[in-house]
């Protein structure tokens, strides 16, 4: 079920994010010894008990641990029982190619989407076959000119990987590789108030002058807050909601779910 991407404009405007499901081709994969599947599905019904009237679905990357289309598809068909639009774009671990493939046909990779008083833009920060992640000119130009042709509207930015250090050390070279092109960009236009990522597993809110910088938990394995090496949390997978006020107000939260248990396989890398 999509809604109109001109909504009343004084009505505030609900986004849900599902980051990091780590989907495969095969329904039992598992990362770090959790079945992707099953926890992507637990928080799917937590979203329909929690929330109603959905705008739009936010899927920010890695939404596959394998690439393959099936994994697409299946993100597709599990995702397709939640209300509102929907817009996916990727991480290090999806290949575009077979995400555009499951995605034919629709517009969930459309980059730009206006609902009530706000822009949404949705960036590419992937690098293909590898982690860290990077904003190229055609990103970094797509947002200057998402951003020049709606001053009028209140401005939220996503990307896949984090643009600030989040104090776990091990990720320190995996995030955007160019973050001082991307706030250069950001800071020219005070419309912009929030900026949203994935690839982290774990929470993260802070202020960075007038905008507002937010990462979210994996729809599967977390990852520690403030670890020094790779190390997986006990805290359980959950998702992030956005309230998008008409007057540039955004009220946020993170929720997750329960009974899920599994033994971490630290036997795999590279997560």
């Amino acid at each position: 079920m999509s809604r109109p991407s001109s909504l009343v404009p004084d009505r505030p405007v609900l986004l849900v994010q599902l980051s990091d499901s780590h989907l495969f081709a095969e329904s039992d994969g598992k990362l770090l010894g959790m079945n992707t599947q099953d926890s992507l599905e637990k928080v799917i019904e937590r979203v329909q008990v929690e929330q109603t009237d959905i705008d739009l679905i936010l899927a920010t990357g890695d939404l596959s641990q394998d690439g393959s289309v099936e994994s697409y598809q299946r993100f597709r068909q599990l995702t397709s029982s939640l209300e509102g639009a929907a817009r996916w774009f990727p991480g290090n671990h999806d290949e575009l190619p077979a995400m555009q493939a499951a995605c034919a046909g629709s517009d969930l990779l459309q980059p730009v989407v206006d609902m009530g008083n706000w822009r949404i833009i949705l960036l590419d920060s992937s690098i293909p076959g590898a982690v860290p992640g990077y904003l190229a000119d055609d990103q970094l130009e797509l947002l200057e000119r998402a951003l020049s042709e709606a001053p009028e509207r209140h401005h939220l930015v996503c990307f896949h990987h984090h643009p600030v250090s989040i104090g776990c050390k091990w990720m320190e070279p995996i995030g955007i590789r160019n973050p001082d092109a991307l706030f250069a960009v950001l800071e020219r236009h005070a419309q912009v108030k929030a900026v949203l990522w994935g690839h982290v597993h774990q929470e993260f809110d802070q202020q960075r002058g007038g905008i507002r910088l937010l990462a979210s938990p994996s729809t599967c394995v977390q990852f520690a807050p403030g670890s020094e090496e790779f190390q997986v949390d006990t805290t359980a997978p959950g998702y992030r909601w956005l309230r998008l006020h008409a007057d540039g107000r955004l009220e946020t939260g993170v929720s997750r779910v329960t009974g899920i248990h599994f033994e971490v396989d630290y036997s795999v890398k590279g997560y």
